[in-house]
């Protein structure tokens, strides 16, 4: 499962930067350092995915510690890019993967 998360962290990124979402310079430490869920009123979605969500799981993997158990971004991403005019289709497909993987049984 482990090399399948990789794979899908990978995609992730491929399909931020293909959206032209993936910020060339990090937020700054305050803005991650944010107590709030997702970061919700210092970053934006694709931010928090960038700066947060996908070095933390990278991390873990390399670290072989647990994964999450639950994830749920993809319907986040949906909303976030709702009348954005943007093809989503790929990442929201990757995060709905991603969902899945972790919602598996180890």
């Amino acid at each position: 499962m482990h090399t399948d998360v990789a794979e899908v962290l990978i995609d992730i990124e491929a399909q931020l930067r293909q959206l032209g979402q993936w910020d060339k310079i990090p937020p700054s430490t305050e803005a991650l350092a944010s107590q709030e869920p997702f970061c919700v009123d210092t970053l934006t979605l694709p931010q928090w995915l960038q700066f947060v969500f996908l070095p933390t799981l990278y991390q873990m993997l390399e670290e072989e510690q647990p994964l999450p158990q639950r994830c749920g971004i993809a319907p986040m991403a949906e909303e976030f890019y709702r009348g954005s005019g943007l093809a989503i289709g790929g990442l929201v497909d990757a995060l709905l993967r991603v969902d899945e993987l972790l919602s598996e049984e180890p």
